[in-house]
């Protein structure tokens, strides 16, 4: 049986480069970073290199700018509960949007039952937040502004820069959560005029548990993690060399094939598109028509249950999911589609097709293939579908 693996906004395959480059300071180059011996200094060097590596990508001022994490979801939080824990005494409240990943909804909820306030941006048809909404839901006691820069599900690319600008405009920091975005749209910090900014290694094809957050020096921001001086003192624990190598060799290779595998992608994405609306009716194209994700499709098929299409799609290889793997568990409709005005019947039947460096056109003809008979048994089965 062909397999066919399109869920790679849950997570990539890690790069066979990647893995090589980690190798080494899992038992050769072992020392800790922290320590003053060569043993040390060899981590410490490794280090270095892959934050040098990721301000590259980013364009930071500095490598000095690049704190690591964890991973996506850490960073969200470093970034939300950091900067309202350090100016509370500069104002209580933050503004986010109702289509963020969980990483960001739960920080600001936690923050709600301490006492802060967040106001949840709504969104037009498209995913898309307005600039003029937020202009006029800051107000004196903001202190944060967190937007993603494309959405994980839809793959919606948000107006990032004119966001960023509504916000320094009054002098209030901005956050976008761009692990979606990374290494699929430009990310230049300086040009988007973020102060802070997430990224996650298991996104962009390096190893899962570590990611990085892009502070803007001068950023205020209190640690979440109590410990040692590590990282310029923002984020204490000893460090991961192998899994922050990785990600330093993922964002190098990513800063360098961005653009061409964006294009191709996209092909490939308009080409599973057409083909899906060519062999089935009543589809519904979730997100925007344009200012997408080149990888991310986002198909809401009428009638059915999503959980029942990634099933079957299962069980002839193909790998699938209904939105964010994160809430992969939850019978709720999606979050995002709900706050798009997406009917919550046809929530339920919406499914992500999310490419990647793997994907090529026999993958996409496989699934194409084998997609039209799965929705029409299964339509046939529905009590909400009237034959035609």
């Amino acid at each position: 049986m062909r397999k066919v693996y399109l869920d790679n906004n849950a997570t990539t395959r890690t790069r066979k480069e990647v893995v090589e480059a980690m190798m080494p300071y899992f038992s050769e180059i072992y020392g800790n970073a922290s320590s003053i011996h060569h043993f040390g200094r060899h981590a410490r060097h490794a280090i270095d290199e892959a934050r040098t590596r990721v301000a590259r990508l980013l364009n930071a001022a500095s490598a000095e700018e690049i704190i690591f994490t964890a991973g996506g979801t850490e960073s969200d939080n470093l970034a939300v509960k950091g900067v309202a824990y350090a100016l509370r005494n500069k104002g209580n409240h933050l503004i986010t949007s109702a289509i963020e990943h969980h990483a960001i909804l739960n920080s600001c909820k936690y923050l709600e039952k301490e006492g802060w306030s967040v106001t949840y941006l709504g969104v037009d048809e498209y995913g898309l937040v307005n600039p003029e909404g937020l202009k006029k839901a800051i107000t004196d006691k903001t202190v944060l502004v967190s937007i993603m820069y494309a959405n994980n599900e839809v793959g919606t690319i948000e107006p990032i820069r004119e966001l960023a600008a509504v916000a320094k405009a009054r002098g209030v920091y901005f956050h976008a959560d761009a692990v979606q975005a990374i290494g699929k749209v430009p990310c230049d910090v300086k040009e988007l005029g973020v102060d802070l900014l997430s990224m996650s290694g298991h996104k962009i094809y390096g190893p899962k548990g570590v990611g990085t957050l892009y502070i803007r020096k001068g950023t205020k921001i209190t640690p979440l993690m109590h410990g040692g001086h590590h990282e310029m003192g923002k984020r204490a624990g000893t460090e991961n060399v192998p899994a922050i190598v990785g990600l330093g060799k993922a964002a190098e290779l990513a800063a360098k094939e961005r653009e061409a595998e964006a294009k191709r992608l996209t092909e490939l994405r308009d080409y599973l598109y057409q083909g899906i609306t060519s062999r089935i009716q009543d589809v519904r194209l979730n997100g925007h028509p344009e200012k997408r994700l080149a990888n991310t499709l986002n198909v809401g098929f009428k009638y059915l249950e999503g959980e029942s299409i990634i099933l079957n799609l299962d069980m002839e290889g193909v790998a699938v999911s209904t939105g964010s793997a994160c809430t992969s568990g939850s019978l709720e409709p999606s979050h995002v589609l709900m706050a798009m005005g997406v009917e919550p019947a046809d929530t339920q039947g919406s499914i992500r097709f999310s490419l990647g460096r793997d994907t090529s056109k026999k993958d996409i003809e496989y699934v194409l293939e084998v997609l039209p008979p799965i929705i029409k048994r299964l339509r046939d089965m529905s009590p909400l579908y009237e034959r035609k």
